[in-house]
């Protein structure tokens, strides 16, 4: 008994004087702190739930990251931290339906095959802004490369969130900016300390641009780009049927080799996974929703501005549309200005009106940011599509549910219910005439601040230049609109060589420009190819026209104020 005694003595003495090491001690410490319920209570709240009825004052209980209870009569919990929402609207968290937020500035990798750009390793070279990243071993080159993926490339920034938070966007679909095959996108929230925590549904679409190469590479015109699309996704049905036949009887058959690019289009080629498509004009979204059609393939049209031109087609095909929160606005006043045409000045005045065409046409649609260069117009200009008849439930619904639906997310965003992730948006006010306050991600409440004057750096290109062009029928005077979207130039031309909208316009990090114009010349109206150079506020550079001289441009930015800077929507968008 005595010996057992002193054993046992022995035993407990040892293991009291065995030491935690403090790295375990921190590591039980995080996962104390990671198993301990975050729960919050939202009271005396007016909640817009979209799913059904507001609620004018109520409660919504958040747990651990989702929903737990909402309603007019929900018992706050015991464990709650409360939070008294008096004269407060709960809306749920809303949703850019198409950006290129938290995605870094690294490539997913230096791609070794053909078309890639070396051997580094994932992540390990940063890109220059504008460069497309390369997928790690593609066959392909670097901007026809459908394998890249936003999952590669997210990078959680609370700093760069704050931007689209104050606009209260909680959650957005991400995609590379540039490229013509641009990746798979991920539907992700704006908050997290991880990549990983990030991502709610990866992949979600396919991305596609019609902005040919730049630098000379293939495909440098639309045609070209046209001609590579048709031809990878002829490749890809080839591929798939190949893939089948081996799979069905391999003995005797030559192993097919793999394709990273054309295996990440099986999902698209078989209609699981829709196509993102970046068409503005009514003629781009013509040519998308035919190329949709020749390889039956599900289009989604992003931009949008002339889709209700094409509004019958599109309910139709049950085309959904992503509409363009970037509404063009009116350049500063300068005395040496050339008034604005009449099309310019439909054109403003129709852009607010497009969502209330849409809707009368039964066309789905949801808003996206267009990368717009200061968040505070986010809402404001979902707010004027009111000038279109859309009532305030179907702006909401546009920025919450409907996108939500179309990107295949709707049983986890988009309404405050029961069960779903807790992506809240809080307001003083009516969300389109009041402040954002407050917004819940993923659980997690966030102070909002004021926006930032930008996002994402400004804009290269964006705004309006008084131009000068000279040729072989003298110097004449135009006045040049631009948005920038990424690497792709939209806009209008318009002054002595008449008016109209430019195509195929891309710009390259270094401020190299290039887009195509009709002009009306001595004989009649012509096609123009203008490229050119921005440094700061004034550009210049060359106009080809078939049959004349090589002439010149030249011009200035007055409103440089408005959209100066260096880019309107870079591949990493981190607000």
């Amino acid at each position: 008994m005595q010996i057992r005694g002193f054993l046992a003595g022995t035993t407990l003495a040892c293991a009291a004087s065995i030491a935690i090491p403090p790295s375990v001690g921190a590591q039980l410490g995080v996962q104390r702190e990671r198993n301990a319920p975050s729960v919050y209570a939202i009271t005396n709240a007016r909640i817009i739930t979209v799913a059904g009825p507001s609620i004018d004052r109520g409660t919504v209980v958040v747990r651990n990251g989702a929903i737990t209870a909402v309603g007019a009569s929900v018992p706050v919990p015991g464990d709650a931290r409360v939070i008294d929402g008096n004269g407060l609207t709960v809306y749920p968290g809303l949703i850019d339906a198409n950006s290129s937020l938290a995605l870094s500035e690294a490539a997913g990798a230096a791609g070794a095959g053909r078309g890639g750009r070396g051997a580094a390793g994932r992540g390990a070279v940063p890109v220059q802004q504008g460069t497309p990243a390369g997928a790690p071993n593609s066959l392909h080159p670097i901007g026809l490369q459908p394998e890249l993926t936003a999952v590669d490339l997210l990078h959680p920034d609370a700093e760069a969130f704050a931007g689209p938070q104050s606009a209260g966007i909680t959650a957005a679909q991400s995609a590379p900016a540039t490229g013509i095959f641009r990746g798979l996108a991920a539907v992700v929230n704006l908050g997290g300390s991880s990549a990983q925590a990030m991502i709610i549904k990866a992949p979600v679409a396919e991305h596609i641009g019609f902005t040919p190469q730049r630098g000379g590479g293939y495909p440098n015109s639309l045609l070209g780009v046209f001609s590579a699309l048709r031809q990878t996704f002829l490749d890809a049905q080839h591929y798939a049927a190949e893939q089948a036949a081996y799979a069905k009887n391999p003995r005797g058959m030559h192993r097919p080799e793999l394709d990273p690019s054309l295996e990440a289009l099986q999902p698209v080629m078989t209609r699981q996974m829709p196509v993102v498509m970046e068409a503005s004009s009514e003629r781009e979204i013509e040519r998308a929703l035919d190329l949709a059609k020749e390889f039956n393939i599900r289009p989604i049209i992003a931009g949008g501005e002339e889709a209700d031109k094409v509004a019958a087609r599109l309910k139709a095909e049950n085309v959904p549309v992503l509409i363009s929160l970037n509404f063009p606005r009116r350049p500063q006043a300068s005395p040496d200005a050339d008034p604005e045409p009449i099309r310019v000045l439909r054109a403003r005045v129709e852009a607010p009106k497009l969502a209330g065409k849409l809707a009368q046409a039964g066309v789905k649609f949801a808003f996206e940011d267009g990368g717009l260069t200061n968040w505070s117009d986010f809402l404001a200009n979902a707010g004027r599509t009111s000038e279109g008849g859309l009532s305030a439930d179907q702006t909401v619904r546009a920025l919450t549910l409907s996108p939500a639906e179309i990107l295949g997310v709707s049983d986890r965003l988009g309404t405050i219910e029961t069960g779903k992730i807790a992506n809240l948006t809080i307001t003083r006010g009516d969300l389109f005439t009041g402040r954002v306050t407050q917004v819940f991600v993923d659980g997690v409440p966030v102070e909002v601040h004021a926006p930032a004057s930008t996002n994402g750096g400004g804009s290269m290109a964006g705004g309006t230049w008084t131009i000068t062009v000279t040729s072989d029928e003298g110097e004449k005077s135009v006045t040049l609109a631009l948005q920038q979207v990424g690497d792709q130039l939209r806009g209008t031309i318009q002054g002595a060589l008449g008016s109209s909208q430019i195509s195929n316009g891309s710009i390259d990090a270094n401020g190299e420009l290039q887009f195509t114009a009709s002009v009306t010349m001595a004989a009649g109206t012509e096609e123009a190819r203008f490229t050119g150079t921005i440094t700061g506020n004034v550009v210049r550079g060359t106009v080809v026209v078939v049959g004349h001289p090589q002439g010149t441009f030249i011009g200035t930015r007055p409103d440089a104020a408005q959209g100066g800077g260096r880019r309107g929507r870079p591949p990493q968008r981190q607000g």
